[in-house]
């Protein structure tokens, strides 16, 4: 049934760039801004029509609570129109959108912007519990001597902050960061460094490529107090070289590992927003959609192997749409790490991986490079965590127009030990 597809009808994102450089004065609420301003001018929504604005946001600016609610009032989205952020980790900008489909299907809408938005730049700095019961103290003084006595009481320690980034991509559970877990991987897919580092290279080398395409999914970002504009993501590097990497050195395993800030995603600010609705819809306002929602999954693994997540949900996606590897015509792995990307590829393919893990006795197929981020992805392109899920579809669906092609399948890995994967169908 017609009402009951998803279609995506366009999408726009701001370039994507380093944390700390060209968009680190712009919070996550002002990223979606730009976003949801851009789209409505490229697709000529009425704001009028939209049912509900859906945004995936990993680190939730505290001064925008519910951010995705920010955005869209500062957008002129009606405030009659609610709006609901959604965070699901590195598949936040997923969740916002399989959450529009499910949605439409309970009858609660069918126009929606969704996307994702993230400024790890502004990820603030936490004082320490006994730190901040100090300044609490202090703010309850009474007089002058009071406030000198308390201040007597700080130690130089109380002053070294707990870096917000770090802990947000450190795993509660398993007690590992993300890079200790794709360490992880590469111990034991035994994925050598020269490996990481070529796959690498393959990414800034697509991404330099894809630049004029890329440029089609981009409006510039405007910069007011600098009056200029951030025209184009400025991760991937023209002279990248094999040799350059590899001379950083491990981060995470500083004696014997092989993950490097240069074989692993960049930290990037950034946001996406698409135009989703019922494919009713579209026919009675008279869109042509980039392509359809034909099926997701999400499933869950170990959290110290979480960069495995993405076979996981690919073999619960199977099962829900019939749909195989072989009937991808274009496939994106967010590039968390080097490691991790190869370790999938190399567990899709095994059927001890599919026994053991997955219940089967087929493996699920082979993830061929050709197919597999022709665009790039994360490592040249930054992972901007709560908008990547977005981003990837709305790349997806542009390559299959260009190569007049069919099916694309996204998938993401998902900090915590989880993975998703989404099926998309061009219109």
């Amino acid at each position: 049934m017609k009402s009951n597809r998803l279609v995506i009808v366009d999408g726009v994102r701001t370039p994507f760039t380093k944390a700390g450089t060209d968009l680190a004065a712009l919070g996550a609420d002002e990223l979606g801004r730009l976003v949801v301003n851009a789209l409505l001018t490229r697709t000529g929504l009425d704001p009028e029509l939209v049912d509900e604005v859906i945004f995936g946001c990993v680190a939730q600016p505290v001064d925008a609570a519910n951010v995705a609610r920010v955005i869209a009032l500062r957008s002129g989205i009606p405030e009659s129109v609610p709006a609901i952020t959604v965070q699901r980790n590195c598949a936040s900008g997923c969740e916002a959108i399989t959450l529009a489909q499910q949605k439409m299907r309970a009858g609660t809408g069918s126009v929606f912007i969704v996307g994702g938005a993230e400024s790890m730049s502004n990820i603030p700095l936490l004082f320490k519990q006994g730190t901040a019961e100090k300044f609490g103290r202090l703010t309850r003084a009474k007089s002058l001597g009071q406030r000198l006595k308390l201040f007597a009481n700080f130690r130089p320690s109380d002053f070294q902050p707990r870096v917000g980034l770090l802990l947000g991509l450190t795993d509660p559970v398993c007690g590992m960061n993300m890079g200790e877990t794709a360490e992880i991987l590469a111990r034991e897919y035994g994925i050598s460094r020269e490996e990481q580092d070529a796959f690498a290279l393959q990414s800034h080398k697509r991404a330099v490529a894809a630049r004029e395409r890329l440029a089609e999914e981009i409006s510039p970002a405007f910069l007011a107090r600098k009056a200029s504009a951030v025209v184009a993501d400025n991760g991937p590097r023209e002279n990248q070289s094999i040799e350059a990497l590899a001379k950083l050195k491990p981060v995470f395993d500083k004696r014997t590992g092989s993950v490097t800030a240069g074989n692993a995603s960049q930290v990037t600010d950034g946001a996406v927003a698409l135009l989703v609705m019922s494919e009713e819809k579209a026919e009675q306002l008279g869109l042509s959609p980039l392509g359809t929602l034909s099926g997701f999954a999400y499933a869950g693994c170990d959290p110290a192997r979480m960069g495995l997540g993405p076979a996981f949900a690919i073999a619960e996606a199977e099962k829900e749409t019939g749909l195989k590897l072989d009937d991808a015509d274009v496939i994106e792995i967010n590039e968390a790490f080097a490691a991790q990307t190869i370790a999938v590829q190399r567990s899709a393919k095994s059927e001890a991986f599919a026994r053991k893990f997955l219940n089967r006795e087929r493996a699920l197929g082979e993830i061929p490079d050709q197919k597999l981020n022709v665009n790039g992805g994360a490592i040249a392109l930054g992972h901007p965590v709560g908008a990547t899920g977005a981003r990837i579809v709305l790349s997806s669906l542009k390559e299959l127009r260009r190569r007049n092609a069919k099916r694309a399948l996204v998938t993401l890995c998902v900090g915590g030990g989880q993975g998703a994967a989404l099926w998309l169908e061009r219109n």
